[in-house]
């Protein structure tokens, strides 16, 4: 009988590194959601909530954002899916490098078994984070 290691919890995490602060992207990354059609929910401020009430986080934001056409069809077809949906970024600061992560749309399409068709509705979160990380982020 053979055990294998749990899986990491960083392996359904995409992380790509991004020029600027953790603001600059912030910012920039709403605006290409807005240009993109889709609505952004809520930036929730996790550093800045810890901050309020006396303690230290790394500069640490999640951006939350979707368009109900593209996230109503997979939750019609995976009710469980709308834990997930809307989509998240974490934007974080990392030793003074900005970071942007996410979980993997693929390991979303697995979890809920959805159709490719569906699946293609969560998959561009890869474009639009690779938008804003080819860009030069003024500092």
């Amino acid at each position: 009988m053979s055990t294998s290691a749990p899986a990491s919890p960083d392996a359904d995490v995409v992380t790509k590194s991004s020029a600027g602060t953790v603001a600059d992207n912030v910012a920039r990354l709403v605006e290409l959601v807005a240009a993109r059609g889709m609505n952004v929910f809520v930036v929730i401020d996790h550093s800045g909530e810890a901050e309020r009430h006396g303690l230290h986080l790394r500069d640490t934001k999640v951006v939350i954002f979707g368009s109900p056409t593209a996230g109503t069809p997979v939750m019609q077809a995976a009710p469980l899916s709308a834990l997930d949906l809307p989509l998240k970024v974490l934007v974080w600061d990392d030793d003074g490098q900005t970071k942007i992560s996410y979980v993997d749309p693929d390991v979303l399409a697995r979890r809920h078994h959805l159709s490719a068709e569906l699946a293609t509705r969560l998959a561009g979160i890869g474009a639009l984070t690779d938008a804003l990380t080819a860009e030069r982020l003024l500092e």
